[in-house]
């Protein structure tokens, strides 16, 4: 069973257009390159400037733990990090409920 993984993240407004830049070139392809992860897609809050989630779905979660783990994960928090706003990102995973 597929598992979402959100992250919560909140930026200062003036940074929202630097975030989608760095998720459209590095984040995202990088991502979609690791093995179990079926999709990816950053979504901007239409109620805050600002928020945004990046939410992924992976097919295990081992998968998640491998990419926890690998070079790109790694590489994606070097990118990220200059772009929180002061607070730490959340990070939650869910399963569909059959």
């Amino acid at each position: 069973m597929p598992i979402a993984r959100l992250i919560f993240v909140s930026v200062y407004p003036d940074q929202a257009i630097e975030v989608e830049k760095v998720w459209k070139e590095n984040c995202g392809p990088l991502m979609l390159q690791q093995p179990g992860c079926i999709s990816e897609k950053l979504l901007k809050c239409a109620d805050q400037d600002g928020d945004f989630i990046s939410y992924s779905e992976w097919d295990s979660q081992e998968a998640i733990d491998q990419y926890l783990e690998s070079d790109a994960h790694a590489l994606i928090r070097q990118h990220s990090r200059a772009l929180q706003g002061g607070t730490r990102p959340a990070v939650r995973r869910y399963e569909v409920v059959d």
